[in-house]
């Protein structure tokens, strides 16, 4: 009992003292409230303090800038209107000025015309008094200005002629030598023969045959002639085609190393030899493209420029007379500027009509333009070879490089042979046109034909008439004469005064 009441009144005396401590710290609590209020109000009247003294600061600054502000713009608008009024003043001076010059114009004009009045009177008044109109007396003062000054005319041309020509000359001689110096090929033509050379007469007896039977059946295989004559050790293949003559002569050649010629033999070698040319062909083609620099050409192309290698002119290859004028041309459109390429495609290709001349009507560079056009040439080298023998115009600067470098290939010592007689009707050609000339007394063809030296009267020509009868003969050997190279026109113009003291 004692112990439930202790119990209770120890559990009521400790609810009291909670109470107690309760209501302590309350009122402990309101008073940091309190205070904490307070402090928050005393820091905000700073804070707001702080804050109008920052506005006012801020309202000066802006209103200072806003002043300067202000005072810029005003020396800005005023500037302006200085310049405005200086750029209205200046107009105003320029148009002034244009209308002065108008005026001036007006008045240039009028004394233009004034002038221009007073001259066709004067003119009118001195083709009255001279009877003459003013082309006339331009025409008379110009025949007696040119008889005055004919010696000094005449020498001044001489020297600007002597002047231009040692230049262009010097230029070209540059041009061309550069370009021989770099290919420096032999000119010895390598001519394959028709000519066949037997090991013994012997064999003559096998070749023809019994009753002619072999030499028949190789003519019929062949299509050529074989001439066999008392001449010991030899035999002569004859035909029009220098293919066939180069397959008979290999057929004969190995049925004669083989030793058995009959009829069947025969076939079988003239098979074979068909063969051995067809590769030759092919390969002598595709080798002068390559070494000619031009790629990328038809297989059937490279055919026909291959039959080139068994065709001579001249006693020139052609095959190899082709490669060296596309390495000149080629050489030469690199000094000149021009395209390379198509100089060297256009000189590959000038002769290319030779290799079925003898098949197709017409002449080389004819046939030879229908072959390129045939397999899709370009153009620009159709144009560059057609020309080389001025059947066609020369339409651009590699067509007159091709057949530039055409005349220096054959024109080249020893690199051609022709006939005496071919020679001397050449050289009588040459003279005939100089000696037709009126005024001339005698010419002479010298230096190989490469020169004519042309000796006129001195009484009937003078020295202005001379030089007009060489312009004159070098014309007409352009015109009526083929021939490689140039040829060098002198006049001669001679006066001799004998006398005889007695």
């Amino acid at each position: 009992m004692l112990l439930a009441l202790s119990g209770l009144i120890g559990i009521a005396v400790g609810y009291f003292l909670r109470l107690i401590i309760s209501l302590g710290k309350r009122g402990s609590m309101e008073l940091e409230i309190r205070q904490m209020m307070l402090d928050a109000e005393e820091k905000a009247k700073g804070i707001i303090a702080e804050g109008e003294k920052r506005a006012e600061e801020k309202v000066r600054e802006l209103s200072s800038e806003y002043k300067e502000r202000e005072r810029d713009l005003k020396g800005t608008e005023e500037r302006l209107v200085r310049k405005e009024e200086h750029l209205d003043t200046r107009q105003t001076n320029l148009d002034h000025e244009q209308e002065s010059i108008n005026r001036k114009n007006e008045e240039i004009q009028k004394t233009r015309e004034e002038l221009e009045s007073a001259a066709r009177a004067q003119q009118e008044k001195l083709e009255k008094i001279a009877n003459l109109t003013a082309e006339e007396a331009k025409n008379e003062l110009m025949k007696s200005v040119e008889k005055q000054y004919e010696t000094d005319l005449e020498g001044r041309m001489r020297k600007l002629e002597i002047a231009s020509d040692q230049k262009l000359e010097q230029r070209a001689r540059e041009i061309l030598t550069t370009a021989v110096h770099r290919l420096g090929n032999s000119v010895v033509s390598d001519v394959l023969a028709t000519t066949i050379t037997l090991p013994n007469d012997e064999i003559k007896g096998k070749i023809i045959g019994k009753e002619g039977r072999n030499i028949r059946s190789f003519e019929r295989a062949t299509g050529v002639d074989v001439i066999i004559d008392d001449t010991p050790g030899t035999l002569t293949l004859s035909s029009y085609d220098p293919i066939r003559r180069q397959i008979a002569r290999i057929a004969l050649e190995n049925l004669i190393l083989d030793g058995r010629i009959q009829p069947a033999k025969i076939e079988e070698a003239v098979q074979k030899a068909e063969a051995e040319i067809t590769n030759i062909i092919k390969k002598k083609g595709a080798e002068a493209a390559y070494e000619a620099k031009v790629p990328n050409l038809d297989p059937k192309l490279i055919m026909i420029l291959g039959r080139l290698y068994f065709r001579t002119s001249y006693g020139q290859n052609v095959l190899d007379h082709s490669v060296e004028v596309a390495h000149l041309a080629g050489m030469l459109a690199e000094e000149l500027g021009a395209d390379a390429a198509v100089a060297r495609a256009g000189a590959l290709f000038h002769d290319i009509g030779k290799a079925v001349d003898h098949e197709v009507p017409g002449t080389h560079v004819e046939i030879g333009r229908r072959i390129l056009q045939k397999f899709g040439v370009d153009e620009a080298v159709v144009k560059a070879m057609q020309a080389h023998h001025e059947e066609y115009p020369y339409e651009t600067p590699e067509s007159m490089i091709v057949q530039v470098a055409d005349a220096i290939s054959g024109g080249r010592p020893g690199a051609r042979r022709d006939s005496v007689e071919n020679y001397i009707k050449r050289l009588e050609e040459l003279e005939a046109i100089a000696n037709n000339q009126p005024g001339v007394e005698k010419s002479y063809a010298i230096a190989a034909g490469r020169e004519i030296r042309v000796i006129v009267k001195p009484e009937d020509i003078d020295d202005l008439t001379a030089r007009k009868l060489a312009r004159t003969i070098a014309d007409q050997i352009e015109k009526e004469l083929q021939y490689p190279g140039e040829i060098k026109v002198s006049v001669i113009r001679e006066t001799r005064v004998i006398e005889y003291a007695k």
